[in-house]
């Protein structure tokens, strides 16, 4: 029986200019921490060598983690196309509800955030949108619209 979800991970090229992206998106950042050694590489099937950077992101309150990894050994292996289409196969992204969803936009675009469609209205329900961030992570956005006070 599941008890939680407990994080998602996310494999990344710069594990610093991540970190900022997701801290200015509101989360916080828990901890970070090498991981190596051969215990760590047979749990996810790469040789010994493997070594890897950590960082954990919390969302306020506790209810959601994101584990950004940087390989530091072995090297990164790159998706083709690099910049995949959001129906790709096995496709990566994280929704996150905000307050203010053009706002959020604005702060995301000062570390790289491109909209990867438009800010949309989704009935009378929500403001959505897609962006792409660091390492090509693909972030939706949803602000509630009318919520009862």
């Amino acid at each position: 029986m599941i008890e939680r979800m407990d994080n998602v991970s996310i494999i990344v090229e710069d594990l610093d200019a991540t970190v900022a992206f997701f801290t200015e998106l509101g989360m916080e950042l828990e901890g970070r921490a090498m991981i190596e050694g051969a215990s760590a590489a047979r749990v996810v099937g790469l040789d010994d060598d493997m070594r890897s950077e950590i960082a954990m992101m919390r969302v306020p309150g506790g209810h959601g983690r994101l584990e950004l990894t940087r390989f530091h050994a072995p090297a990164v292996v790159r998706p083709e196309p690099e910049r995949r289409p959001v129906n790709t196969l096995g496709a990566h992204r994280v929704m996150f509800a905000v307050t203010d969803i053009h706002d959020t936009v604005a702060r995301l675009r000062t570390h790289g955030a491109e909209l990867v469609g438009e800010v949309v209205r989704y009935e009378d329900t929500y403001l959505l949108c897609y962006l792409r961030g660091p390492s090509g992570i693909i972030v939706a956005l949803a602000e509630q619209l009318n919520r009862a006070v």
